[in-house]
């Protein structure tokens, strides 16, 4: 029966990393970042970084970019904070070849470069990362860095989506909805709307309550859809405001309540919402 190894000393943690051992010196570094076992000290976690990272240390490679990227320890520094991390992606990194390829498509610290984005965004989703696979899907539906292919979109927010990336569950959800370069499926695309919706985004509770509303795939349950309205609604979906104002106003799916309605007309109105301010300027003349 196997047992669990004791936790290693720090004091032989430190005796192994002043020795040369790079995972050592990884760790101790870590130990400083949280401080775990020793005072948090950023300055001292970049230099056991920096000596692991030195001697090829995929991850302390990574972490010393992040430090120089966020001016952890260390004055900010993009440029050099790019030297890391392009050390660590060709490693392997995953996480370091997403950071890449965030760069160059924002232009943060390097010239912006799309193509380049879609180079090592493509190399991590290869390897699994979820947020990769989403960003890679995304380049390829709008033709970004890449010719546009809808059905590799697809493809990439699918596995995105099984990872349980709720923007890549939403995209999926509107794509079967729609019938974007997909055999429409309103079944599929609720099925995406809910799990998105499950974890908070905002998108797929509008939809989800649209259809809902519409009584597509489900029995049309008004009540239903004010209640994913309202998730919606109270994260700054300026769409949903202006429904579940619509719902206060005519007593539909909820309680007849003229002043909750004018509540959420106005803020999808603050939003730019142009049908909620006309609806709250109806209301304001009917009030007289």
């Amino acid at each position: 029966m196997s047992q669990e190894q004791d936790p290693v000393p720090i004091t032989e943690i430190r005796r192994l990393a002043e020795q040369g051992d790079a995972d050592s010196q990884y760790s101790l570094a870590r130990m400083y970042i949280t401080g775990e076992g020793v005072r948090e000290d950023d300055a001292e976690a970049m230099k056991w970084f920096r000596l692991a990272g030195e001697q090829g240390h995929a991850d302390a490679q990574y972490n010393l970019g992040c430090m120089y990227a966020l001016g952890d320890g260390v004055a900010e520094d993009k440029p050099e904070a790019m030297k890391w991390f392009r050390l660590a992606a060709e490693q392997g990194h995953a996480d370091a070849r997403f950071t890449l390829g965030g760069m160059y498509e924002t232009g943060d610290g390097v010239a912006e470069d799309k193509a380049e984005a879609v180079r090592w965004y493509r190399l991590a989703a290869e390897q699994g990362d979820a947020a990769s696979q989403y960003n890679l899907a995304g380049m390829y539906a709008t033709g970004d860095g890449v010719a546009e292919d809808k059905a590799e979109a697809m493809k990439w927010y699918r596995l995105a989506a099984e990872q349980g990336t709720a923007p890549a569950q939403y995209n999926l959800g509107l794509m079967y909805e729609t019938g974007a370069d997909v055999a429409e499926d309103k079944a599929e695309a609720m099925k995406w709307y809910h799990l998105a919706a499950a974890q908070g985004n905002a998108r797929a509770q509008y939809s989800l309550g649209g259809m809902y509303h519409d009584g597509e795939v489900v029995s049309q349950d008004s009540k239903e859809a004010v209640r994913w309205w309202r998730r919606a609604a109270r994260q700054g979906h300026a769409e949903a405001q202006y429904s579940l104002g619509l719902m206060y106003e005519t007593g539909t799916g909820a309680v007849e309540n003229k002043a909750k309605a004018v509540k959420w007309y106005r803020r999808a109105a603050d939003q730019g919402h142009a049908d909620a301010q006309f609806s709250l300027d109806i209301m304001r003349q009917r009030r007289g």
